[in-house]
């Protein structure tokens, strides 16, 4: 069943509040529940794709322990822009922003996502790394 993508601002920031808690607490089930399957991840360098929750999982946990070294506690996804592609597909981009265990503010990354939108809520199609 085709479901319309909302572009409401308060349900992405739902689906990034959630999607952040996932990754800055290493919750890698809780982060693979994020993304549709297959899934990409694209940047300068590197691309990789995945075609299970254990797969997207295995991606992650290498990000756990940077997010621990660097005392990581909080991620906060600032959504830049947001276009629709289609019926159930819109392209958000977003910059992180981290807090770390003594409240100071730490810069992220920037990205593109691709997100469909489920019976279920976003799941992330396709991940842009921005530099």
């Amino acid at each position: 069943m085709l479901v319309t993508a909302s572009t409401d601002l308060d349900a992405l920031t739902e689906f990034f509040d959630r999607y952040g808690v996932a990754l800055t607490a290493g919750d890698v089930a809780a982060v693979a529940g994020c993304y549709a399957l297959p899934g990409l991840v694209v940047a300068d360098t590197y691309s990789f794709s995945f075609a299970s929750p254990a797969a997207v999982a295995l991606s992650f946990v290498g990000a756990a322990p940077d997010y621990t070294e660097h005392e990581l506690v909080a991620a906060h996804a600032a959504i830049e822009d947001v276009n629709p592609v289609s019926a159930s597909l819109i392209e958000v981009a977003v910059e992180w922003e981290f807090l770390d265990s003594q409240g100071r503010r730490v810069p992220g990354e920037r990205y593109r996502y691709l997100l469909r939108g489920t019976d279920g809520g976003f799941v992330i199609c396709t991940v842009i790394r921005i530099v």
